[in-house]
């Protein structure tokens, strides 16, 4: 019975495999539901914060921000930045595959075109590959843990943005993971610099709420700019909280479907073995019954 043996002892693996499975999936729907409440508490902050810049800026007109100027279109060479924000960790599915895909089709057009880029990873998935494929990586940050800090993503953000506003970057993308629901997530890269128009338009119903002027210190431009910096901060936290719901979203999901797998195989081992030691026990009786008619 060594093959009934080998048998036991796979099926025994696959138990063990199956209780962790079991464990980290318990796990992720508990961080899950935290990361989610903590992604829509970020949202009004950001929301307020574009309401007032806006409203800033349509009180001075004839200032312009250098977080929403524009590239020249007869520039030769554009340089784009790139903030990647990923999960520390794996198991959790093809979440920073997916990301990681699209980003390299993007560098791919922009070498094409003649460019080149510039990259901030915020996660430790995200700078492994950078590293990896040899991108230019200005800053980066890992290890953020199960709840992102402000504090732990400015200065590496605030790299990219001096970057952006000293000329040496023409444009800048974020590229992260948008939580869309439980059983469902994004790849997303969308542009944060240079801020559009659209971005931070107001309705009507803004404008007559908040139609008021301030008062300034030290002066309106220094305080638009400040209030956009404050801007583009909470829309990168905003990105990275949505990047961990998905996170526990997409490592829920898998760790169900590793456990169900493990169920199956268990399964299908039991029904091999049995099946062995069924056909171990008719040989035996064979041999025995054959013994006894040779005697």
């Amino acid at each position: 019975m060594a093959v009934g043996k080998e048998i036991r002892g796979k099926i025994k693996s696959v138990e063990n495999t199956r209780k962790i499975t079991k464990a980290m999936e318990m796990v992720a729907a508990s961080k899950m539901r935290r990361a989610q409440e903590r992604m829509r508490a970020a949202r009004p902050y950001s929301e307020k914060i574009r309401i007032i810049t806006a409203n800033l800026s349509l009180a001075n007109p004839e200032y312009k921000s250098p977080y929403m100027r524009k590239v020249a279109e007869d520039k030769a060479t554009k340089v784009v930045g790139y903030i990647v924000v990923t999960t520390d960790k794996g198991l959790c599915g093809g979440l920073n595959t997916n990301l990681l895909r699209a980003l390299t089709n993007k560098l791919r057009e922009s070498q094409a075109a003649g460019g080149s880029a510039l990259t901030v990873a915020l996660g430790n998935k995200g700078f492994a590959f950078l590293n990896r494929i040899g991108a230019n990586v200005l800053s980066h940050a890992i290890q953020l843990g199960d709840a992102p800090q402000l504090e732990r993503l400015i200065g590496p953000v605030k790299v990219m943005l001096d970057a952006f506003v000293e000329g040496k970057v023409d444009a800048v993308y974020i590229c992260y993971t948008r939580f869309i629901n439980t059983m469902k997530q994004e790849p997303m890269i969308e542009q944060l610099l240079p801020l559009s128009a659209e971005r931070l338009q107001q309705t009507a119903e803004e404008r007559s709420k908040y139609g008021w002027d301030y008062i300034y210190e030290p002066d309106a431009p220094s305080v638009i700019d400040e209030l956009l910096t404050r801007y583009v901060e909470a829309l990168v936290f905003q990105t990275v909280a949505e990047n961990m719901a998905s996170e526990q979203s997409a490592r829920m999901v898998a760790m169900k479907a590793a456990t169900d797998n493990a169920g199956n195989l268990i399964d299908e081992l039991k029904l091999i073995y049995n099946k062995t030691r069924q056909a171990a026990i008719t040989k035996e009786l064979s041999e025995i019954v054959g013994g006894a008619a040779a005697v």
